[in-house]
């Protein structure tokens, strides 16, 4: 008998997770214990133990009670976004393989699962919308979609925005991603195909194979990619590596006309240096997502600034894209169990 695990959520089902599950090539008798995780919460609530995961990982938040014990015998283990802790790990003395569909993975003890030895498949689960909403906020913030929404809403009827030297059809710019994972990818299909020229920094990508996908992209070393690119469009893993990655020297090898777009995490940004920017106009604008405290507080300095557009992290926020994505992961398991390959496979 071969036992799995699946922990629901808010905003993914348990019972979705077990459908899915039994529709893994598993074995030929499986067993599925569910539990769930802050189901019952409100939005908003739920959304505070999401703020607590993505800054203290998966130990700043309880576990459901019969968990780890249950974790003894278990030969697989599905979550979206609920923790998978070192306390987890340490009974998980049977775990073969670990699936989870989410787009960070601050909810995962990643070095334990290094340690042991337990392939991670992670599953963007919203990756087609992000990956949308990007190419959404590279219009905005180049032509002042959202601004000129703002001014008329104001009662102003505005012709002359902060990038007006620059503003130019998209078609005449260079974007930049920052990052080649599932979602990088995405974005660089949609720039192909509207005839955007796309270049990239991603060391971990094998760059025959982007191409051999049919991707138009050219490679740059990281600081190329900032000092060419028109619009930099960050797509890169919140980690400690990562950590305010894109820093003030980044920023400053930005052409004056350039953007800066973060849709991944705020995290890998440096604020103060990205906020002086804007403030000195060293760069043409910025668009986020995802902002360093959430909600934005009331005296963030970026509620300032005339050349950022703001969005309150919604970018994966479809109707469809995360109920359904244990489906995603169920695709995904069965075709890394056939090949024992997967690009969703986490290099740790």
């Amino acid at each position: 008998m071969t036992k799995v695990i699946v922990v629901g959520d808010r905003l993914v089902a348990s019972k979705t997770l077990e459908e899915a599950a039994y529709q893994m090539n598993l074995g030929d008798s499986i067993q599925v214990e569910r539990f769930e995780w802050y189901s019952d919460l409100t939005k908003e609530q739920f959304q505070e133990k999401i703020l607590l995961i993505e800054k203290g990982g998966p130990e700043a938040v309880e576990i459901p009670e019969g968990l780890v014990e249950s974790m003894r015998d278990a030969d697989y283990l599905f979550v979206h976004i609920a923790p998978i802790s070192k306390e987890m790990l340490d009974h998980a003395s049977c775990l073969k393989l670990i699936g989870t569909c989410r787009g960070g993975l601050e909810h995962v003890a990643l070095e334990e699962i290094k340690s042991r030895n337990i392939p991670l498949l992670h599953v963007i689960r919203n990756a087609e919308p992000v990956a949308d909403f990007t190419i959404g906020l590279i219009y905005a913030e180049t032509r002042n979609i959202a601004r000129g929404h703002r001014d008329v809403m104001d009662g102003k009827w505005s012709k002359s925005f902060p990038n007006d030297p620059y503003k130019t059809t998209l078609n005449h710019l260079t974007v930049g991603l920052i990052g080649l994972g599932y979602i990088g990818k995405l974005v660089a299909k949609r720039l192909n195909h509207l005839g955007i020229s796309v270049i990239a920094y991603d060391p971990f990508i094998d760059q025959e194979k982007i191409r051999q996908e049919g991707l138009a992209i050219e490679f740059r070393g990281l600081e190329e990619t900032f000092s060419e690119a028109d619009v930099v469009s960050l797509h890169l893993r919140a980690s400690p590596e990562t950590k305010n990655l894109v820093n003030e020297q980044l920023i400053s090898l930005m052409k004056p006309s350039a953007y800066l777009i973060n849709t991944a995490r705020a995290a890998v940004l440096e604020k103060d240096a990205l906020i002086k920017a804007l403030q000195e106009k060293k760069i043409a604008g910025a668009a986020l997502d995802v902002i360093w405290k959430e909600p934005i507080q009331k005296d963030d300095p970026l509620l300032q600034l005339e050349n950022v557009t703001l969005t309150p992290h919604i970018a994966g926020d479809t109707i469809d894209a995360i109920p359904k994505s244990p489906y995603l992961l169920r695709d995904v398991i069965n075709a890394y169990l056939e090949t024992g390959i997967s690009d969703m496979l986490i290099k740790l």
